[in-house]
């Protein structure tokens, strides 16, 4: 089952535009009670928050979390809307209670726009930006410090597996051999980098790739989807459901092995005589494919053009 495709509901807000809006109204159309784990600007909750619903927002950036509250102090102040600073792969280090539950939880994964355009939190390749990358005050080590102590073979194995980097350890010598000679401070060190390995005709999407590769690590954000999966459903309500945007092949990959495990009868190894496993499903997957943006809201927001959207419910 997936969403009916209608033209999405332009809503612009003060931080980033809500990606895929529409589709996530529609799945979470009967929830009463919601947990946005990646606040964001607010914008996905205040669509929630329009529709009456009761909303918990997470999210690590402090200054994301400052302009989400701004933006919804009135829902704040009635008690509909609550936001609170933590990791989503660790809601309960955020404040919630274990047996806190939800109708729906929503999970927009990635850096926002707002986090892209503002130079100084150096998410981007353009000329001059810090190497930071850093989504909160929880990331141990920005992306300059990342770059120049990380072992050339972690680095390989890093470009290999977030960026599918054929020529990866070429790459991650590159890096070795300049970082001795200048410790990396700016993207234009990384873009030098590239282009030294790539050749003179790489450009943004070649870059783009490789930045969101070291992004990733920095955040440690494929092993943070990873525990946040089975925490994430057990806070579900019957019949709650889960709706998880990733931008990266490794997050959606993620994401679909998961609901395809919960959504199977027995998980047993196939050598296994006798199941021992839970013998019944846990819910449903609700996305038989993914769902990916319109080409009209894409036109409107480019960062929806990599979006990816699946859901899943619990049984009840």
């Amino acid at each position: 089952m997936s969403p009916t495709r209608t033209p999405p509901v332009a809503r612009v807000g003060a931080y980033h535009v809500p990606v895929l809006l529409h589709e996530i109204e529609e799945l979470l159309a009967n929830a009463t009670t919601v947990l946005d784990c990646t606040l964001g600007g607010g914008g996905h909750s205040a669509a929630f928050l329009e529709r009456g619903m009761r909303v918990t927002g997470v999210d690590r950036d402090p200054r994301a979390l400052a302009a989400a509250r701004e933006r919804l102090v009135d829902y704040e102040k009635s008690g509909q809307f609550r936001a609170l600073l933590g990791n989503y792969a660790d809601v309960g280090g955020a404040g919630l209670a274990d047996i806190e539950k939800f109708d729906g939880i929503l999970l927009d994964l990635g850096v926002s726009s707002h986090q892209f355009d503002d130079l100084s939190r150096g998410f981007t390749f353009r000329e001059g930006a810090p190497l930071d990358m850093r989504m909160g005050t929880d990331a141990d080590v920005d992306a300059a410090e990342l770059l120049n102590t990380i072992d050339e073979v972690d680095l390989s194995a890093l470009l290999r597996a977030y960026a599918d980097e054929p020529r990866a350890a070429r790459m991650a010598r590159e890096i070795i051999r300049r970082r001795e000679r200048r410790p990396f401070a700016t993207a234009d060190d990384l873009v030098d980098a590239i282009r030294a390995v790539l050749g003179p005709r790489s450009g943004a999407p070649d870059f783009a790739r490789i930045f969101q590769a070291v992004r990733i690590a920095v955040n440690d954000e494929l092993a943070g989807l990873e525990r946040a999966l089975p925490d994430l459903r057990d806070r579900l309500t019957p019949g709650g459901v889960l709706a998880i945007i990733s931008y990266h092949s490794g997050e959606d990959r993620l994401v679909k092995n998961a609901f395809r495990d919960w959504s199977t009868a027995c998980t047993c190894p196939p050598r296994l005589m006798m199941c021992a496993c839970r013998g019944v499903p846990l819910g449903e997957t609700l996305t038989r494919k993914p769902v990916s943006a319109t080409d009209e809201e894409v036109d409107g927001n480019t960062r929806a053009r990599s979006a990816r959207l699946r859901a899943w419910r619990l049984s009840r």
